[in-house]
C-alpha cells in the first residue's frame, strides 16, 4: 500500500518508486525476452552480437528482480532496492553520457539513452530520499 499525504494522494517518493519499479520491469523484460530489439535501437539493424544478447538477458533478469523489489510492500528487500537505485541509475547515466560524448554511439541514440537514464536517476533519488526508514512508516487515510 503506498504511503499517502494528508490529501490522500500517494507521496511523491512513493510515486517515484512505483514509476521506477514499472520502468525496471518493462526494460528488464525487453532485455530478457527481446534483446535484439534493444540492441537494434542502440547499434542499428545489423547488430546481433551474441555477447550483446547475453549481456542484455543477463542484466534483464537482474533488472526485473530489482523492479519487483521496488514494488513490494515496505520491508528490507524494498529498502535495499531503494538504497541501491541511485548508484545503479547514476552509473547508467554516466555510461550513456560517456558513450555519447566519446562517439561510441550516434548522438541520435545517445541523447535518448541519457534522457531515460537521467529520468531513472531522478526517480531513484526522489524515491530514496523520501523512503521511510525502518519503523518510521506511517500511513495516511
Amino acid at each position: 500500500m503506498p504511503l499517502t499525504t494528508t490529501t490522500g494522494k500517494p507521496a511523491r517518493g512513493d510515486t517515484a518508486r512505483i514509476i521506477l519499479g514499472i520502468t525496471r520491469l518493462l526494460f528488464g523484460s525487453l532485455g530478457l525476452l527481446a534483446p535484439r530489439l534493444l540492441i537494434r535501437r542502440i547499434q542499428g539493424a545489423d547488430a546481433t552480437s551474441p555477447a550483446a544478447i547475453y549481456a542484455f538477458r543477463m542484466f534483464g533478469i537482474r533488472t526485473i528482480l530489482i523492479g519487483r523489489q521496488l514494488l513490494m510492500p515496505d520491508g528490507p528487500e524494498r529498502r535495499n532496492a531503494l538504497r541501491a537505485a541511485p548508484l545503479i541509475h547514476g552509473a547508467d547515466t554516466a555510461t550513456a553520457t560517456l558513450l555519447t560524448l566519446r562517439g561510441h554511439v550516434p548522438r541520435r541514440t545517445g541523447i535518448p539513452l541519457i534522457a531515460v537514464s537521467g529520468f531513472n536517476t531522478a526517480m531513484a533519488l526522489i524515491a530514496a530520499r523520501t523512503a521511510p526508514t525502518r519503523g518510521s512508516q506511517t500511513r495516511g487515510s
